[in-house]
């Protein structure tokens, strides 16, 4: 059943609206977390340097804007760092 109130069906623009932008947002986090994989398989350490550039900063933002829980996206930073320092020793 569809709401009545004026309230109501604004309320349900804006969630329509933040699940558009919520959805772009995790979309390009996923597909720079993806890209990230890749250049940590091939054992790549300078692309993978700058992909996890791109990923903390995406990250973080995801994290601002309330996509993500703020410890949720540190942790993820956090191992992708390890991962990365890892990659750099194994060189």
């Amino acid at each position: 059943m569809a709401p009545r109130r004026r309230q109501s069906l604004k309320a349900q623009r804006k969630d329509k609206k933040r699940h558009t932008r919520n959805q772009q947002v995790k979309t390009a986090l996923k597909k720079t977390l993806k890209k990230l994989e890749v250049s940590f398989t091939e054992k790549k350490a300078q692309e993978a340097k700058q992909t996890l550039k791109e990923a903390i900063s995406k990250l973080a933002k995801a994290a601002k804007k309330g996509v993500l829980h703020k410890n949720t996206a540190q942790r993820k930073i956090s191992r992708l760092s390890r991962r990365l320092v890892k990659l750099g020793q194994g060189a």
